[in-house]
């Protein structure tokens, strides 16, 4: 634990002006990022007396080692800059929104030639507008299927689009009317980008201007006698008004606000806002943020502000987190510098904003119903937190009590080894950080030398920490940083404790490999999977943990998250070099034409069942190269009969299915980096 006396600037050295600072840890991480109107008053209340100071600050200023700041003009420059570190750095000790729960949204992809309308989940797109988040995706598909039919836009996924333009033939949704049908060109890409605005516009809020237009061609239609045309356009006019009756109307006068309200405690707070759009309730949208300081509802405000609007999307006006700058924005406490702020959104928005506290009517009251939803947000969540964290925490300090460690392994890594009978060796690590999954810094290899498990492990184990040195090194010389931001690579964080997949002999291998680097601040062990046992280092006996032991239960979740990790990397090269070893001696097939198989036809059983003439149709492929590649890939006669054997995947691009079969284990996995 540092004393922060060790790195305090020296007095007079921080200048009075607006900016923004950084505070880093030992191995050059950025920890905290803040901003302020007079960096010398904000930094010098952190070097105060620790005991004064707020739990978690307490806790970032200990762990950290150095503290750094960039002067700028305005109090708006320093909002931008304040936003676009905490997206680069993601600090651990700065507020993080974190959704409540998994909200599916309307996305409308319009960064595709042919936007398609469809339920999204998780992070959100850039390119992509999205409306809602609604409570439920029943919702969504029901709000679909009712403005399909005024909206015909494509809906269906990039396979089924294609499939369609290559049979010249429309899914089912292109005869019943629900779709334009793009991809057997009944619309024209421009046609159909305008119904996909016509659709956004009718979200958004425009409502009565579309329904108005609508009710004058249908007396247009009606007046030429085109009584056909003109009772679609009644139908239609009758599926928008139904529409908008499912949406409650909360404001009278069609006002466009976003409504906001907090509940807290010392530690974390629920954030609830509702999104009006003509005055009508568009959508939901929770999260739970963590509070690294005792902050005021009016600093909360000022995170919210930063966090759900920054970075609009120049094109869909949407912000990173997928919300619109709304005229309106409505909120419990005004902010110390709303002015700023107020600034800052007009900006983004490019028009007028308000922000302000409903003080009565309608505004007022819609206000309570938010606090209300936000209070029994956080009630849910507090019971959830209070067992996950103290199942967490009670892993960590059974973990560091349990292998003799000097700290809680607050990062632990963790190596496995996956191979079929000493082919295709290939290994992948996977990283928890604080008890949970870092999926951003897991790492794949493919093993060149061990044929074994123990040289394998010895060979990844060498590799992975020799990168940690040599980038070490680089960023004591000022060298081995991202070139503009001054980040340190990501392996340059080493773990606390290091978990290999095997007993015994992998963990003498793992710790052989250390000590030739003269690696000694990582601790070593081995989990083995006959008995769960963990061994250690130079140990004749392992350690056995209990059975009930959330220790246990958290080195069998890292160990499970290796496995997982390890087979589709295997299965992917295995696959991938199955192919290659069919076509390798087709004449006239070289490595651009095998790779152009590979995209059109994904797997080795549609390649298998493919016709001459589907194959011809892959560029560069001639009628002979095609006969040529069909007597390749033909699947021999089975000896007696025996079962046709699964698919294989030419270029997997994702995870794995659950329950993919490993040698001695089994499970899903993420695809993740090949490391060098």
């Amino acid at each position: 634990m540092a004393d922060p006396s060790t790195y305090r600037p020296a007095v007079g050295s921080i200048p009075e002006s607006p900016g923004v600072y950084k505070f880093r840890d030992p191995n050059g991480r950025v920890i905290y990022v803040g901003k302020a109107k007079s960096l010398r008053q904000r930094l010098n209340s952190y070097f105060a007396d620790v005991a004064g100071l707020h739990p978690r600050t307490r806790q970032m200023v200990t762990t950290a080692s150095s503290v750094e700041w960039t002067v700028v003009g305005t109090e708006v420059e320093a909002l931008q800059l304040e936003y676009n570190w905490i997206k680069e750095f993601d600090p651990r000790f700065n507020v993080r929104y974190r959704d409540d729960k998994s909200y599916p949204s309307l996305a409308v992809t319009l960064n595709e030639e042919y936007p398609r309308l469809q339920v999204m989940r998780g992070p959100k797109k850039k390119g992509v507008r999205y409306f809602g988040p609604y409570a439920h995706a029943w919702a969504i598909r029901e709000t679909l299927d009712t403005l399909t039919r005024v909206f015909p836009a494509r809906t269906c996924s990039t396979g089924v689009f294609k499939r369609a333009g290559q049979i010249g033939r429309p899914c089912l949704l292109g005869y019943i009317g629900k779709c334009a049908a793009p991809c057997v060109g009944r619309v024209s890409a421009e046609e159909h980008r305008r119904i996909v605005d016509d659709f956004c516009d009718f979200m958004v809020g425009k409502t009565e201007s579309m329904i108005k237009r609508l009710e004058r061609e249908m007396g247009e239609a009606a007046a030429a006698m085109e009584y056909e045309r003109a009772a679609r356009l009644r139908d239609d006019i009758g599926a928008l008004k139904r529409a908008m009756e499912k949406q409650a109307v909360v404001l009278g006068d069609g006002t466009d606000a976003d409504v906001v309200a907090f509940a807290q405690d010392e530690l974390e707070a629920a954030v609830q806002v509702f999104h009006v759009r003509g005055g009508r309730v568009r959508g939901q949208r929770g999260w739970i943020i963590d509070k690294v300081e005792d902050v005021t509802t009016g600093e909360l405000v000022e995170q919210f502000l930063l966090q759900v609007y920054g970075g609009v999307d120049e094109q869909t006006g949407v912000g990173e987190a997928g919300e619109a700058v709304p005229r309106e924005v409505l909120v419990p406490e005004l902010p110390a510098d709303a002015d700023v702020y107020v600034e800052l959104l007009e900006e983004l928005r490019g028009g007028r904003v308000s922000l302000r506290v409903p003080q009565r009517g309608d505004k007022r009251s819609l206000m309570e119903t938010v606090e209300r939803n936000a209070k029994e947000a956080f009630a849910r969540h507090r019971v959830k937190r209070s067992s996950d964290l103290t199942a967490r925490s009670l892993a960590l300090s059974e973990l560091q009590e349990a292998l003799e460690l000097p700290d809680a392994p607050l990062r632990i890594e963790c190596i496995d080894i996956s191979h079929v009978q000493g082919t295709n060796v290939v290994a992948s690590m996977v990283v928890f950080e604080d008890g949970l999954a870092k999926k951003a810094d897991y790492r794949r290899f493919s093993v060149t030398e061990g044929t074994d498990d123990t040289a394998a492990m010895a060979e990844v184990v060498r590799r992975r920490f020799a990168r940690h040195l040599k980038e070490e090194a680089d960023r004591r010389d000022g060298q081995g940083v991202a070139a503009e931001e001054g980040r340190p690579r990501r392996f340059a964080y080493p773990p606390n404790l290091l978990v290999v997949d095997g007993g015994a002999p992998q963990v003498a291998a793992a710790a052989r490999s250390l000590e030739e680097l003269g690696v000694v601040d990582v601790a070593v062990c081995g989990l083995a999977k006959r008995m769960e046992e963990v061994w250690l280092p130079g140990e004749t006996d392992p350690v056995i943990l209990p059975r009930t032991s959330e220790a246990l239960y958290l080195l069998q979740r890292v160990r499970d998250e290796a496995h997982r990790f390890a087979i589709t990397y295997h299965r992917q090269k295995r696959s991938s070099s199955m192919l290659v070893s069919l076509l390798d001696d087709v004449p006239g097939l070289g490595e651009t034409r095998r790779k152009a198989l590979m995209k059109q036809f994904g797997s080795l059983k549609r390649l298998r069942a493919a016709t001459v003439e589907e194959l011809m149709a892959v560029p560069g492929i001639g009628r002979r190269t095609a006969e040529a590649v069909q007597l390749a890939v033909a699947e021999p006669a089975p000896a007696g009969g025996g079962a046709q054997p699964a698919e294989t995947t030419l270029a997997p691009q994702g995870p794995a299915e659950p329950g993919a079969p490993r040698p001695g284990s089994g499970g899903t996995a993420e695809v993740g980096r090949v490391a060098s």
